[in-house]
């Protein structure tokens, strides 16, 4: 989504400002929903930055410095800010690039997602499909028809990292304060279930298979890693039902923002095992994205458990030890989403 400028009416991202009393990614967000009217899971590890030159008021033109954070969009307000000032509208990202004068910004938002993620899902279709269903009868009918004669182990990846994607998007919205938990809930379990139906699947076709793209070990190690996510996604959203968590605090959206990105960047990355020689140089990018991002939830997992003991250690300790049990799930979301990290980092270094 970009939005115009308030003078120029050119196309830009949602910016602002940093402010002393706000960290940068939630300062982000504020910006995104006042000139955008938009809100979500804002990510604390930013994508990278870019520079343009800004005219102040005086008519100084100075050179800005922009870190730029992706977020995850869950509602699209109806009213908010500064609607009647700019215009807002959804580009794919090959227009967004180019509807923007900034060369920096135009270059990140083309990195956002690589277009061999985007040809894999046109080839195969997988990434659609398992996105909108749900239900393992479906899941199972499809892969019938499909894989067990061909051994496809590209599009059974693809489609769990699709699974995985989903699952952290309703993550994210069920600690969105006032969500409809229930649902969120429900839809999380459905795509754990998808996903142990994709890896029994793969788990099958590799004993059946005679010539497989990688080592045996490699492919069930990879899928195992994968499926750890999912699993650690059901097991934190069944704690939240168990303790009926009704608020959260702002470093749990903040973790649950960085598994949704983990989400999105493992997304990008397994469809680049197809041609491992060729994109073995972003595959390790990426993965080290989601080393640097496993590292950054592990800072916030403590400044988080240091709140909630020093708010209820000693006035609420039920409260104390429920919100340590939620941090604890999503600590090991990430740690997974690193794990899974760790395996295809394997996969490059035999492989390339």
């Amino acid at each position: 989504m970009l939005v115009t400028s308030r003078e120029s009416k050119r196309w830009v991202i949602p910016k602002g400002n940093p402010s002393a009393s706000l960290l940068p990614h939630v300062a982000a967000a504020r910006e995104a929903e006042e000139e955008a009217g938009v809100a979500g899971a804002v990510c604390p590890t930013p994508l990278g930055s870019f520079r343009y030159r800004k005219r102040r008021g005086n008519g100084a033109s100075l050179m800005v410095d922009v870190d730029v954070f992706p977020l995850a969009v869950t509602r699209e307000l109806p009213v908010w800010k500064e609607q009647h000032q700019r215009e807002r509208r959804w580009f794919t990202l090959e227009e967004a690039a180019k509807a923007v004068d900034e060369p920096d910004l135009s270059d990140l938002i083309r990195s956002f997602a690589a277009s061999e993620f985007k040809a894999a899902a046109r080839r195969t279709g997988v990434l659609g499909v398992v996105a909108q269903h749900t239900w393992i009868g479906s899941m199972f009918a499809w892969f019938q028809r499909l894989l067990p004669q061909t051994g496809n182990f590209f599009e059974m990846f693809e489609a769990h990292a699709a699974t995985v994607l989903a699952a952290s998007d309703a993550m994210a919205r069920l600690l969105d304060e006032g969500s409809a938990s229930g649902d969120h809930i429900r839809e999380i379990n459905e795509r754990e279930n998808d996903a142990d139906e994709i890896t029994r699947r793969v788990l099958q076709t590799v004993r059946k298979t005679f010539l497989t793209p990688f080592d045996r070990g490699a492919i069930t190690s990879l899928i195992g890693a994968m499926d750890d996510t999912v699993d650690e996604m059901q097991a934190a959203a069944n704690a939240i039902d168990l303790y009926e968590v009704k608020t959260f605090a702002p470093e749990m959206r903040d973790m649950a923002a960085i598994i949704v990105d983990a989400a999105r960047v493992m997304a990008e990355a397994v469809p680049l095992l197809r041609d491992v020689g060729r994109n073995g140089t972003r595959l390790h990018e990426l993965t080290e994205r989601l080393v640097r991002m496993e590292s950054h939830a592990d800072e916030i997992h403590a400044i988080g458990l240091k709140r909630t003991l020093r708010d209820n250690g000693a006035t609420d300790t039920l409260r104390f030890v429920v919100e340590r049990e939620v941090y604890k799930h999503l600590e090991r979301i990430v740690d997974a989403f690193e794990d899974a990290a760790n395996e295809i980092d394997g996969i490059v270094i035999d492989h390339s």
